[in-house]
């Protein structure tokens, strides 16, 4: 909280001109962010109101940084700090001064990460200074936290993609609680639940990266409804990020190679691929009227012997808006 009027105005005024400058670069065509390492693998990214973007990475774990109008990410969570393993989702919480993250210890995919603890865990750091300051790991014995969303009341919910579940943090908790579980969840091909976002309904909106699927589940007060699997206006291929554009209308990363604008009408849902051809797609960032695309390349990660050396650096492509 500011202590004078004259720093708020100051604030305000840096906010401002660090989004006015994103602006402006994408209209002088901004270059690809780059994300140093290469194990780098990143997997979720999020932005806060002043542009600044944080990165995680499921090959080395940690998450970078990257400070607004910056051309390259710098480590900003070190690698197995907090007792964190490889990152999965990030999510900024300006509310409660957090960034949330997502650990997860995928040794058994023969991929060792930092650190040796087990299991899959919900960490919070300091958005202002990196230190962690809470974790609550996932309950039973199937778990990979993957991605989270925050509701107004301040609950986070939050993907398991090794099972068919969306666990719930109230405000203040220090445990996850298994919110809703159902079959129509559950992983296919190796992979189940993945990208989550809220939309203007109050609904509850949920990929499957195994299964391609996107599906609504009705939210009233906090209580889970009806679980309805959407019809898409196209096949999607590895649905992966899902983030608010604004009303329930989405921005989706597919690791089939495209960034989508998703727009849900009653049961349809029209899916408008705003660029193609990506490397292996995993996160999306909204900063001003640029869209910034992690190219993951997991394929490189999973299946190394199948797919060779991943292409470097990696990086995050911008994406323009328009107007």
């Amino acid at each position: 909280m500011m202590k004078s009027k004259h720093k708020g105005w100051a604030t305000a005024i840096a906010v401002g001109c660090a989004l006015a400058f994103a602006t402006q670069a994408t209209a002088d065509e901004l270059k690809p962010i780059e994300i140093p390492g290469d194990q780098a693998y990143p997997e979720s990214m999020s932005a806060a109101s002043d542009g600044t973007i944080y990165i995680s990475s499921v090959g080395s774990g940690g998450v970078a940084r990257v400070k607004p109008g910056a051309s390259k990410a710098e480590m900003w969570i070190k690698p197995g700090a907090f007792d964190t393993r490889n990152t999965f989702g990030v999510l900024v919480d300006e509310k409660t001064n957090t960034l949330w993250v997502c650990s997860n210890d995928i040794s058994g995919m023969g991929i060792p990460g930092p650190s040796s603890v087990p299991g899959a865990h919900l960490k919070g750091f300091d958005l202002a200074t990196g230190e962690g300051k809470f974790s609550a790991a996932f309950p039973g014995n199937a778990h990979v936290c993957n991605d989270m969303v925050i509701a107004p009341d301040g609950t986070t919910y939050v993907t398991n993609t090794a099972a068919p579940q969306i666990l719930r943090l109230k405000p203040g908790a220090k445990d996850l609680e298994i919110w809703f579980e159902n079959d129509l969840l559950a992983p296919k091909n190796g992979a189940g639940l993945d990208g989550i976002a809220l939309g203007d309904d109050g609904n509850l909106y949920v990929n499957t990266y195994g299964g391609n699927e996107f599906i609504r589940i009705t939210l009233k007060d906090g209580v889970p409804g009806a679980v309805t699997k959407l019809e898409t206006s196209r096949p999607i291929k590895y649905p992966d990020a899902l983030r608010q554009l604004t009303g329930n209308t989405f921005l989706m990363a597919e690791g089939g190679g495209t960034v989508d604008r998703v727009t849900v009408n009653g049961d349809k849902v029209d899916i408008e691929s705003l660029k193609d051809g990506l490397n292996g797609p995993t996160s999306v960032a909204k900063v001003g009227n640029t869209i910034w695309v992690g190219e993951g390349q997991l394929g490189h990660l999973f299946a190394a012997k199948q797919s060779g050396p991943p292409t470097l650096p990696f990086q995050a492509v911008p994406i323009s808006l328009g107007n």
